[in-house]
């Protein structure tokens, strides 16, 4: 039975954290600390047992302390490490207390070491920082003149677990261990380094005499190299070899590499102390099947002739470590430039990414969420990160050029390469995963990158990072949370598109010194060079971040501009651009970081002075670029929400309306910068412009409304419907297009004649206040509402009930106007008075029966008319896009004309879209395949023609440029390859006479006809 003073003791060490309160019971008993017990009163005891609760595993910890006991008790008491020492150190409080403590619960393959060595106990409670040259020094005189009896194996493996000792103590007693990560590894890898020294001067007493004619330089690569090793890690190398004066080369070899490999065993071998590490080779040229060690010349061939990509990557980390000094810096002065002009290589960002994608592909799948150095938001991500923005610019920006990842890290934030938040964000998870490394690899030395899964390993790991409560938890959610952050800005800053743009570049083009740019704008094309070099020099004169990254941007984005025909436009634009918004903290970043906001930048603003007038009146809206999707056009019922939304915060139309303005500026830019760079075709063109217009129309419309009720004081008294005609209504509107509509107005029931002119004529107000103000100057685009369809045209009313448009259809209506009903679609207002209207109109645009010869004759009539006086005083017919032979007009009326005649028996025929009912026509064999094909392709190019002659030259053409800039800028537009402008008329003139053709066939001598065979 458990006595109470048991239960009480046990209960007390529970609440200290004891995991297992009756084993540490018990072992608080145990005859090896009765010399500690004896030392220390109760009040010590207790504070001893609160600092071992501090330590990552206070049971393992209290173990360990029982072990450690055991052996001094083994040993005579020596004054200055035995037991009494010991239990004196321990009572005390003070460094040495915390210290030991802190190791014996952090590391069980520590507490193996003191077991084996229980003086080493005073080494972690005296341990302090030494430099690199201190441990060199104490490692070296450990296997020569302090080993005394003992083999200078067990001496260095003996000194160099002293070593570790001495650095776990001061780690895991950091009251912050992010803050003394960096320390702790450059610690490792000097510790490392004095390892290899020691090692080598091992292998010089092995092999005796003869050994002085080489002269042997290790060089350390990978986490040595860069000075931030792990606990546990392989150490890898290159050697490099010359003979002494007057030395013979091949001789020197031979013992520069007899030398090497007794260093690689003097590491590796298992002695009766153990072993440190495999001294790892591989990343020599040729990797295991080239030489061992190589002269500094032979390396130098190596790398210029054959060397691979990852192999400058590795060289990024190359450092003297060991041996002759002055030889390994002679070898890096020799390989430093190839280094930096790696970038240079041919697909050599693509290569670094698609060797980031072999890594991580390589990780099993089981292991890929655990993984802290290979998986996906790991280490690998953070190094290979900096590693690729060191390599492209540190051609010419010597800052960059450091061994270590965090320095790196920093010299790129410093010099606008890199976010200051992602650089933060990435020093933060690099520090936090290295730790959660060190403590994992720390418990017994072995060599993992993997989070552990059992519960107590997770308990003991969230513990050694500072978590109390539910460390477990803690520590996982944790690592989650950083693998994600990680994972972000990797993929951000790994796969810029800016990065393969700079690596293209030369060192001097990269670099934008005044005459490098002076002479690279006049080979890339600029037609004003000097002016183009005003621009770049004020926007990257100077040392603030604003000019640090437009230097970055700047080399890239004047090679984006020179593709496109007028790049003294696009540069200038983005000057202006630039003056607005430089100094705001997401504009440049957004350019450097994100996607291919930069690269569309470039393009769009050279491409298109449509989209550069837009900018520069709202130059905030080219946030747009920094959303992935940010080209792509929002949904119409998005469109009338938001727009909804806007009027709705205002107090009166004008405010609304104004409102809506800007809105739509804003999407006729994401319109037309989408167009520019390629990404929409001319029917989502049409459709992207439709729809704005049709939510404009919408949200104007309500506003009016209000509008006219608030002055009236009384509701308007009915319903408003906007019916969409011509191109509006066939979802085909190009950038200059007018809205045309007709206007239905349904009176609320049971008003009398008075009551209803009373309402039209309210209708009819908020109609005109509705074009007045999308039609009125002002700092955004115009939108002309256009009623001249209605019927009697600009003489008939504004505004019309469904009766009253019966009524006129019925008695006076020509031919022409029961044509353009084809195109009629509502666009706004209730949905009953749309389906009201839409059958209203159907029998009269699908005539049962199709038309009479009368009416086709009419339509032809109309047609020839239409060629003969609609065209403008001296165009020329064979380039006027819509009008001219083959233009628009052509392939419509043919369209129109086949739909008047056939859509009545057939269904598939009623669509509003030319193209839609061209395919139609063809599906249902009323119009010859060759013929559509024609007149398809024909209405394209004319589309795409008419929308990227506004974009280009910021305003409407209806013909093929005469210009030879002109076409070469439209010709771009279009996807004419560079200098193949000038053929643009050429192209239209052979398409526009093929569907001349089918028009002359299809709508001027075939009539009548039910199907086609051609």
């Amino acid at each position: 039975m458990t006595s109470s003073r048991t239960t009480s003791t046990t209960g007390a060490l529970a609440r200290l954290g004891f995991a297992d309160p009756a084993r540490a019971e018990t072992l608080l008993a145990d005859p090896a600390l009765l010399p500690l017990r004896a030392a220390v009163d109760d009040g010590q005891l207790d504070d001893l047992l609160a600092v071992l609760n501090e330590t990552a595993d206070p049971d393992q910890g209290l173990l360990g302390l029982v072990r450690v006991a055991e052996s001094l008790a083994r040993e005579d008491d020596a004054p200055e490490w035995g037991i009494t020492a010991f239990a004196r150190e321990l009572a005390s409080d003070g460094p040495g207390q915390e210290r030991v403590c802190a190791v014996l619960g952090a590391s069980t393959a520590l507490v193996d070491d003191l077991v084996r060595h229980p003086d080493h106990w005073l080494v972690a409670a005296r341990a302090e920082r030494r430099t690199g040259e201190q441990v060199r020094d104490e490692l070296v005189r450990a296997v020569t003149t302090d080993r005394g009896e003992r083999d200078p194996l067990d001496a260095l493996r003996v000194a160099y677990r002293c070593g570790l000792l001495r650095i776990a103590a001061l780690d895991v007693t950091a009251s912050d261990p992010l803050v003394v990560m960096p320390a702790v590894g450059e610690s490792l890898a000097e510790l490392a380094e004095a390892a290899l020294e020691a090692a080598l001067a091992i292998a010089r007493e092995q092999h005796g005499p003869g050994h002085e004619v080489c002269r042997l330089a290790v060089i350390g690569m990978g986490k040595t190299g860069g000075g931030e090793l792990n606990y546990v890690s392989d150490v890898d190398v290159i050697f490099v070899a010359e003979p002494v004066d007057g030395a013979d080369e091949e001789s020197a070899l031979q013992v520069g590499t007899s030398l090497a490999m007794a260093l690689m065993r003097n590491c590796s071998t298992h002695t009766q102390e153990g072993t440190l590490w495999p001294v790892d080779a591989a990343l020599r040229p040729e990797g295991k099947q080239g030489p061992l060690v190589r002269t500094v010349d032979s390396h130098v061939a190596y790398y210029r002739r054959w060397a691979k990509t990852w192999e400058f990557q590795a060289l990024l980390k190359a450092w003297v470590s060991a041996g002759d000094h002055e030889l390994g810096l002679r070898y890096k002065a020799e390989i430093a430039p190839l280094v930096w002009e790696a970038a240079g290589r041919e697909n050599f960002v693509e290569d670094v990414q698609a060797m980031r994608r072999r890594v991580e592909s390589h990780v099993p799948a089981g292991e890929s969420g655990r993984q802290l150095k290979l998986g996906p938001g790991g280490l690998r991500d953070v190094e290979f990160s900096v590693q690729l923005l060191q390599l492209v610019h540190g051609r010419t920006d010597p800052s960059l050029r450091s061994a270590t990842t965090l320095e790196a890290l920093a010299s790129l934030a410093r010099g606008g390469y890199v976010a200051r938040d992602d650089a933060a964000a990435l020093d933060r998870d690099y520090r936090h995963l290295r730790c959660l490394e060190h403590r994992i690899q720390l418990h017994r030395l072995r060599r993992t990158h993997l989070m552990p899964e059992a519960a107590t390993d997770l308990r003991r790991l969230g513990r050694s990072m500072g978590h109390r409560t539910d460390p477990a938890a803690a520590v996982v959610t944790d690592r989650q949370s950083i693998a994600r952050e990680v994972r972000r800005i990797h993929e951000r800053l790994f796969y810029r598109p800016l990065l393969a743009a700079a690596a293209k570049l030369s060192p001097n083009e990269a670099r934008l010194s005044t005459e490098s740019a002076r002479q690279r704008l006049r080979a890339l094309g600029f037609r004003d060079p000097a002016g183009a070099l005003r621009h770049i020099e004020a926007l990257t004169t100077g040392v603030s971040r604003r000019a640090a990254i437009q230097r970055t941007l700047l080399p890239v984005m004047l090679g984006w501009f020179a593709d496109e025909a007028d790049p003294d436009a696009g540069l200038l634009a983005f000057r202006k651009l630039s003056d607005e918004l430089g100094t705001t903290h997401w504009y440049l970043k957004m350019l450097r970081d994100e996607g291919r906001a930069a690269d569309r930048l470039a393009h769009g603003l050279a491409r298109s002075r449509y989209a550069a007038d837009l900018l520069e009146r709202s130059p905030e809206s080219v946030s747009i670029l920094g959303d992935p999707a940010g080209l792509v056009p929002p949904t119409h019922e998005a469109l009338v929400s938001r727009m909804a939304a806007a009027v709705g915060r205002r107090d009166s139309a004008e405010e609304g309306v104004t409102a809506v303005r800007a809105l739509r500026r804003h999407e006729l830019l994401r319109v037309s910068l989408a167009d520019a760079v390629g990404e929409l075709d001319p029917l989502t063109v049409g459709a992207a412009l439709s729809n704005l217009a049709a939510a404009t129309v919408e949200a104007a419309l309500a506003a009016a409304v209000a509008d006219v009720e608030r002055r009236e004081g009384r509701s308007l008294g009915g319903q408003l419907l906007v019916v969409g005609m011509g191109s509006f209504g066939g979802r085909e509107m190009g950038y200059a297009s007018d809205a045309d509509v007709m206007v239905v107005l349904r009176p609320d029931p049971g008003l009398g004649e008075a009551d209803e002119a009373a309402v039209t004529a309210r209708a009819t107000t908020a109609v005109q206040t509705l074009r007045r103000l999308l039609a009125g100057a002002g700092p955004d685009p115009a939108l002309g509402v256009d009623a001249d369809l209605r019927p009697e045209g600009k003489n008939g009313p504004l505004v019309r009930t469904l009766d009253s448009y019966r009524s006129y259809y019925e008695r006076w209506a020509d031919t022409w106007e029961f044509q353009a009903l084809l195109r009629a679609r509502p666009v706004a207002g209730p949905a009953d008075l749309a389906a009201d209207f839409v059958a209203l109109v159907d029998p009269l645009r699908y005539p049962d029966g199709g038309l009479t010869e009368a009416q086709r004759r009419d339509i032809r009539l109309l047609k020839a008319r239409v060629e003969a006086e609609r065209l403008p005083r001296g165009a020329d017919p064979r380039k006027h896009l819509k009008l001219g032979l083959g233009g628009l007009t052509d392939v419509e009326w043919t369209v129109q004309l086949l739909q008047l005649q056939h859509a009545h028996e057939r269904p598939a025929l009623r669509v509003t879209g030319t193209l839609a009912a061209l395919d139609a026509l063809t599906e249902e064999r009323l119009l010859p395949a060759d013929d559509a094909a024609a007149l398809r392709e024909a209405w394209l190019l004319a589309t795409r023609v008419r929308n990227a002659s506004v974009l280009w030259r910021g305003r409407p053409v209806d013909s093929v440029p005469s210009d030879l800039r002109d076409l070469e800028g439209v010709g771009r537009l279009v996807g004419r390859p560079a200098g193949e402008g000038p053929q643009l008329e050429t192209l239209w003139r052979r398409v526009a006479r093929r569907a001349r053709a089918a028009t002359d066939f299809n709508f001027y001598d075939s009539s009548g006809r039910g199907s086609v065979d051609r």
